[in-house]
């Protein structure tokens, strides 16, 4: 009997490898990730703030190549070494992911197509209000800035303060 090749097979394989890497990548930014939105005093801009949404996974040293794989996958992005001089025997590393493109084409999409099952979903869902909000430049306005400001106070677990 013959030995029948397709490319729809080789194709299955791929598709369920990249399964396999979305579930492991999903559960390790439910671990060790974070979608932030920080807010950066900035004289030289007109609102004297600058709004700077990312996308962050930190790791060890020792667990380094799991960030390079991360950041394989993705395509974009960049690794820094937080050099530590505590009692810590390793430096840390962090991917991040800042440009609004690359959050907008490749880590949104990828985290609504594969959902967060912690406490960072919430998360995700407001970080990703403030990206469509900064590519719709609304956050040049006082009603987009105070609407992301107002946001963000939610996010990693923080609470109202009154």
């Amino acid at each position: 009997m013959a030995k029948i090749s397709s490319k729809k097979v080789i194709g299955a394989d791929n598709q369920q490898e990249r399964l396999k890497i979305a579930w492991w990548i999903c559960g390790f930014v439910d671990g060790e990730g974070c979608f932030s939105v920080s807010i950066i005093k900035n004289k030289t801009t007109k609102s004297g703030i600058q709004i700077f949404p990312e996308f962050v996974v930190t790791q060890g040293a020792k667990s380094l190549f799991a960030l390079k794989k991360i950041k394989n996958f993705f395509d974009c992005g960049n690794i820094f070494v937080n050099k530590r001089y505590d009692n810590h025997n390793e430096n840390l590393y962090r991917y991040c992911v800042r440009s609004l493109e690359d959050l907008k084409t490749k880590i949104i999409p990828f985290f609504m197509e594969n959902n967060l099952k912690t406490y960072k979903r919430k998360d995700f869902s407001i970080f990703k209000d403030v990206v469509r909000i900064m590519l719709q430049k609304k956050h040049l306005n006082d009603s987009g800035r105070n609407k992301i400001l107002s946001s963000i106070g939610k996010m990693n677990r923080r609470k109202k303060r009154f």
